[in-house]
């Protein structure tokens, strides 16, 4: 699946560029030192609390809040580059730590608008807990979904949120759930409690050490000041356009990691492979980043989305190629648990069906099917 080289660059630039932020420069060393050498245990006993924490004293739980909470604002090719050094050090801290990180900038939104915060909320703007989300089941309404209810001063929220990555680890949830008669979605703060548990246990043969479990709020109460939005069905799927039909910044961090990877194999075939993908990537790559913010410009939707599904496509298919490759490179050793072939492996499939959309899944397939 060719991708033009003739899309500007800039937005793959200026994520280089980022390399020079002193944060980006303390959590590249954080990643080399704690992160990479971890990473196969992560996988196999989880992300913990004191790996939130450390997180949290680098400043990445609220890295996008506003200055006034001490959070940095910083700017959206610093925040892709980051997402890439912690991806590719250590997926799975990758997932727990991305379910959160987008959402203190969400969060100060509000701000603009004179309303005041919970308690929560503030306490995620100054990066002092963690954040789960549940927020994908909307994709699957009317056959799944979490309930969303009317009540005095609030709403109930009823059903079971299908992943939440981080399960222990927070003291919060971002769910979205869709009042069934008028169709409206009511994304808000849930704080885990008494009546959000566990309802069955998930194993999973990726990520298996990002703590992601089946969810079920049982009848929560939610205060109206926890709601961060109330919007259309329509205007939710709308919007999710953009997150599910991109090519993103995980996805590079992990194929940098892969291509490193091959580059120090002892067999020249495998720098050989390295050699060939690692400017396919770095195309898919500034192409990807081109195209989002494009849509995002244009206010999202399906502006130019076959091609956004085409690029995250070749994108996928770079991944499981690479892995492939460090698996036939390892030879035997690739598909024991203590090395990283069969991790990035895992990883790659995980990759594939993340925040999968009807029109994601079709395009995968229809490429398959060619």
């Amino acid at each position: 699946m060719a991708v033009s080289s003739t899309e500007t660059t800039a937005p793959a630039d200026d994520v280089d560029a980022a390399d020079a932020h002193p944060l980006v420069v303390r959590v590249r060393r954080y990643a080399d030192e704690v992160l990479r050498p971890t990473a196969l245990r992560t996988d196999r006993e989880g992300v913990t609390a004191q790996r939130v924490d450390e997180l949290a004293a680098l400043g990445l739980l609220h890295h996008l809040a506003p200055a006034r909470y001490g959070g940095l604002a910083v700017d959206r090719a610093t925040d892709r580059r980051l997402h890439e050094i912690v991806a590719g050090a250590c997926f799975n801290t990758w997932l727990v730590w991305a379910q959160h990180a987008p959402l203190a900038g969400r969060l100060a939104d509000p701000l603009t608008q004179d309303r005041p915060l919970p308690e929560i909320a503030e306490r995620v703007l100054r990066g002092e807990v963690l954040l789960g989300a549940g927020i994908s089941d909307v994709r699957r309404f009317p056959e799944h979904y979490v309930a969303a209810t009317r009540v005095p001063g609030g709403w109930t929220f009823s059903g079971t949120i299908s992943w939440v990555s981080g399960w222990g680890l927070s003291s919060a949830l971002t769910v979205a759930a869709v009042e069934r008669r008028t169709e409206q979605v009511v994304t808000a703060l849930v704080v885990v409690g008494e009546r959000t548990r566990v309802a069955a246990p998930l194993t999973l043969a990726a990520v298996g050490g990002s703590r992601t479990e089946r969810v079920l709020l049982d009848d929560v109460f939610v205060p109206d000041d926890h709601v961060l939005s109330t919007k259309s069905l329509e205007q939710t799927r709308f919007e999710d356009l953009g997150t599910a039909s991109d090519a993103r910044s995980h996805h590079f961090g992990l194929a940098a990691t892969v291509l490193d990877e091959l580059e120090r194999s002892p067999h020249a075939l495998a720098h050989a492979v390295a050699d060939t993908w690692r400017p396919r990537v770095a195309e898919i790559r500034a192409r990807a980043y081109a195209l989002t913010d494009e849509a995002a410009a244009a206010g999202g939707g399906r502006h130019r989305l076959d091609e956004r599904l085409a690029t995250k496509v070749a994108s996928g298919d770079a991944l499981t190629t690479l892995t492939r490759a460090l698996v036939v490179a390892r030879s035997g050793r690739g598909l024991a648990d203590d090395d990283t072939a069969q991790l990035h492996a895992r990883s790659a499939l995980f990759v594939l069906v993340q925040g999968q959309s009807a029109d994601v899944r079709h395009a995968q397939l229809a490429h398959l099917a060619r």
